[in-house]
């Protein structure tokens, strides 16, 4: 069960730690982290994160999500591209992040101090992520994954979690762990925090950059509406069920049917697009620089001796 925020459950950040070591190509993460699909679940991730009171208290306070929530979310997705295939990149990524975040505490209406880098909220951003990664696989895949491929992911994960400081006590030692720390956190622990609806307006009115001018404002309210429907309505969908119950919102089979359709209908899309367009540009990139390095290996083993 994750406790309530407190800095005494912050571990120091120790240097040369053994357990960090970024993530090398070949794996489930370096395959399917970086597809173009990937923001379709990360709504539902940053949704489960702000219903934890600890969370909830210190983004509500702290995010610009309410006026820049197309930059917020481009740097977040940026920053788990980072953690899967930025080398030594991403371990520097963990450790700005924990900086960033290691002066940032809230007061909530209760009169108690949430700091963000307590270990159990530090934790459940990161817990989030198995769940995120495999909820696209069900809805957004040609297939669902297999146990052992859960199992594998789950592993891949734990990696990235110890990337970025994730207290070895708070994280569950297998994927069948997991899921019941899963489970218990979401019975337990997450409310309908009002930072929770609040996300939630900002998917279905997402706010203009900031800058924009006046005169463009209308122009983007209609150039969104679309787009807004339709990650309110994934976001909603992918959440699991006990969640959406404690925020009161309803989802109905017809609604299932609709969300299973649309991602049958990525799941057929997407491999036939060019891998340029399947995947997000730091994606694309390290791919594609993985490649070259392969190529040039193999030229060396050709070489005359």
């Amino acid at each position: 069960m994750v406790r309530t925020a407190s800095r005494r459950d912050a571990e120091p950040v120790k240097s040369g730690d053994e357990r960090r070591r970024p993530m090398e190509p070949g794996g489930i993460l370096w395959d399917d982290a970086g597809l173009v699909t990937f923001p379709l679940t990360t709504g539902s991730a940053f949704l489960l994160q702000v219903m934890h009171p600890s969370i909830g208290a210190v983004v509500g306070e702290r995010s610009v999500f309410r006026t820049d929530a197309v930059g917020r979310a481009a740097r977040s997705v940026a920053s788990v591209m980072t953690w899967i295939y930025g080398g030594e990149e991403a371990l520097a990524e963990g450790d700005r992040l924990r900086a960033m975040h290691a002066p940032l505490k809230s007061v909530d209406e209760h009169g108690v101090t949430h700091h963000a880098l307590a270990s159990g909220p530090w934790a459940w951003v990161m817990l989030t992520a198995p769940y995120s990664f495999l909820i696209a696989g069900e809805y957004f895949a040609r297939r669902s994954p297999t146990g052992a491929e859960c199992e594998a992911l789950y592993g891949e994960l734990v990696q990235v979690m110890r990337n970025l400081h994730v207290p070895e006590k708070e994280i569950p030692a297998t994927y069948e762990e997991y899921r019941v720390t899963f489970d218990e956190i979401i019975d337990q622990v997450l409310v309908a925090h009002r930072t929770a609806w609040e996300y939630l307006r900002t998917v279905r009115h997402v706010p203009p950059p900031p800058g924009m001018p006046g005169l463009l404002r209308p122009l983007w309210r209609v150039l969104m509406d679309l787009p807004g429907r339709l990650q309110y309505f994934v976001t909603i969908g992918t959440l699991p069920g006990k969640a959406r119950e404690k925020l009161g919102i309803a989802w109905t089979a017809a609604d299932e049917r609709r969300l299973r359709r649309f991602g049958r209908a990525i799941a057929y899309l997407l491999p036939l697009l060019p891998e340029r367009l399947r995947y997000l540009p730091i994606a694309y990139e390290a791919r594609r620089a993985e490649r070259a390095r392969r190529r040039l290996h193999a030229v060396l083993a050709r070489r005359p001796r």
